[in-house]
C-alpha cells in the first residue's frame, strides 16, 4: 500500500505517534510530509501552501492509495490547490481539537482555528479520536459555532461528522512494556542545583508532574497542592520536569522559590533513560492540566509504575478509576497524603495495566481500520 501521511504541526505527540505507525506497518511504501511545531496561527493556515506549492509540489501530485492526515493539515485547502489528492481515500487523525482549549488571557481570539477544523473534518473520509472527550467536544463545539453563524449554514454536519468518526487511541511503544525495574542504585545526579540536596529518604513521597511549562498544564493548581501538602505538613519532594519557555506562567518560579527544598528533578530531561528512571524511582506522577485528550506522560508513568493522580475531568475519566482522581485542590491533597501513608506502611498502591493500549495490541485494529 503506497501511503502519504502528512503530519502539518509535527509536535513530540504527533510526532511520536507518526512514527509508532510507520513502524507498525514498515511493509508499507510510506511518503512523510512534516512541518515543523512553530508559528501556530500560520502554520495551520499556511501548510496546504507550503506543500502545495514549495517542494513538497511534485510529490503530492502522485498516486496514492491511502493518505493519512493530522487535524491540524489543512486539508480542504491542500485538495483544492492539488487537484490530484481529490478522491484518494483519507483519514484524518485527531490528536486535539480546537474546540477544548483553555482560553489563555494573552491569546488573540479567532474562531478560524475551530473552522478550519470543521472544514479538514468534512474533507475526510474517516475521523480518528485518540479519546471519546476530544470526539465528542469537536462534535459539540462544531455544533455550537455554527448556530452563531446568521445565515446559510447547511443541516447536518454534525451529524456527517458524528457517523465517519471513532475513537483509537495513540497506542504506547512496546518498548517500555520490556524495560528493566528500576535500578538499586539509582542516584539523583540530575536533581536541580538549588534544590533538596541531602539524602532522600524512605519516608518521603517522590511526585513527578511533567508537562510543557505553559499555561494550559496548571502551573496555578500545582502550586495550590504543593501549598496544601506544606500546610497538612506531608513530606514530599517532587519532579518538576518539561521544557520551560520564555513567557512559561510565573507560578513555575514561585515554585521554585517557595519550595526549593522539596525540589529533586527541575526542568526538561533531555535523556530518556534518566527520565524513564525517574518516573521509576517516584511513587505519584501527577496531573494538573486544564486540557489533556490522551495523556501519554501519565500512560508512560503508569508503565513506569507510578501511581497516577489525576483531575476529574477531560480524558481522564476513560482512563481511570474514580480513585486515581481528584474533584479540587483539597482533594488532591488528601489522595496524596494516603499514599504517603500507604508508602510508610508498605503497602501496595493501585496499579494500572496500560499493556491494552500497546501497539502490540492496537496494531490489529489499526490495520483493519485503515485497509478497509
Amino acid at each position: 500500500m503506497k501511503v502519504l501521511l502528512l503530519s502539518a504541526y509535527d509536535a513530540d505527540s504527533h510526532k511520536r505517534w507518526r512514527k509508532g505507525l510507520v513502524a507498525a506497518f514498515s511493509d508499507w511504501q510510506w511518503t512523510v510530509l512534516t512541518l515543523p511545531p512553530r508559528y501556530f496561527s500560520w502554520r495551520i493556515r499556511g501548510n496546504s501552501l507550503t506543500w502545495a506549492r514549495g517542494e513538497a509540489g511534485q510529490s503530492l501530485k502522485q498516486e496514492w492509495d491511502l493518505i493519512i492526515a493530522t487535524s491540524m493539515t489543512d486539508l480542504s485547502a491542500l485538495r483544492g490547490l492539488v487537484p490530484e489528492l481529490v478522491g484518494v481515500p483519507t483519514v484524518v487523525y485527531f490528536h486535539e481539537n480546537q474546540f477544548a482549549y483553555p482560553v489563555s488571557s494573552d491569546a488573540f481570539q479567532s474562531i478560524e482555528p475551530q473552522l478550519l477544523n470543521i472544514y479538514t473534518a468534512l474533507a475526510g473520509d474517516l475521523l480518528l479520536f485518540n479519546s471519546e472527550y476530544n470526539r465528542r467536544t469537536l462534535i459539540d463545539g462544531a455544533g455550537k459555532l455554527l448556530k452563531r453563524f446568521p445565515d446559510c449554514v447547511p443541516p447536518g454536519i454534525c451529524e456527517e461528522l458524528e457517523q465517519k468518526s471513532q475513537v483509537l487511541p495513540v497506542p504506547l511503544e512496546d518498548s517500555l512494556f520490556k524495560k528493566n525495574k528500576a535500578m538499586a542504585d539509582f542516584s539523583w545526579n540530575h536533581r536541580w542545583e538549588y534544590g533538596y540536596q541531602g539524602e532522600v529518604p524512605k519516608e518521603v513521597l517522590i511526585i513527578s508532574w511533567a508537562a510543557r511549562w505553559e499555561y494550559d498544564k496548571g502551573a496555578d493548581r500545582l502550586l495550590k497542592i504543593l501549598q496544601g501538602l506544606k500546610k497538612n505538613k506531608i513530606n514530599f519532594l517532587l519532579n518538576m520536569m518539561g521544557q520551560s519557555f520564555r513567557n512559561s506562567p510565573k507560578e513555575f518560579e514561585q515554585i521554585k522559590r517557595e519550595f526549593a527544598q522539596n525540589l529533586l528533578v527541575v526542568g526538561y530531561v533531555d535523556d530518556t533513560e534518566t527520565y524513564w528512571q525517574t518516573l521509576q524511582n517516584s511513587h505519584v506522577f501527577i496531573s494538573t492540566a486544564y486540557h489533556e485528550f490522551q495523556g501519554l506522560a501519565v500512560m508512560e508513568a503508569v508503565v513506569a509504575g507510578c501511581t497516577p493522580l489525576v483531575p476529574d475531568e477531560q480524558c481522564y475519566p476513560e482512563f481511570y478509576p474514580e480513585s486515581l482522581r481528584y474533584s479540587g485542590v483539597d482533594d488532591a491533597v488528601e489522595k496524596l497524603k494516603s499514599s504517603l501513608a500507604m508508602h510508610n506502611k508498605h503497602e501496595a498502591s493501585e496499579k494500572l495495566n496500560f499493556l491494552r493500549l500497546s501497539w502490540g495490541k492496537l496494531r490489529s485494529k489499526y490495520k483493519t481500520i485503515l485497509n478497509e
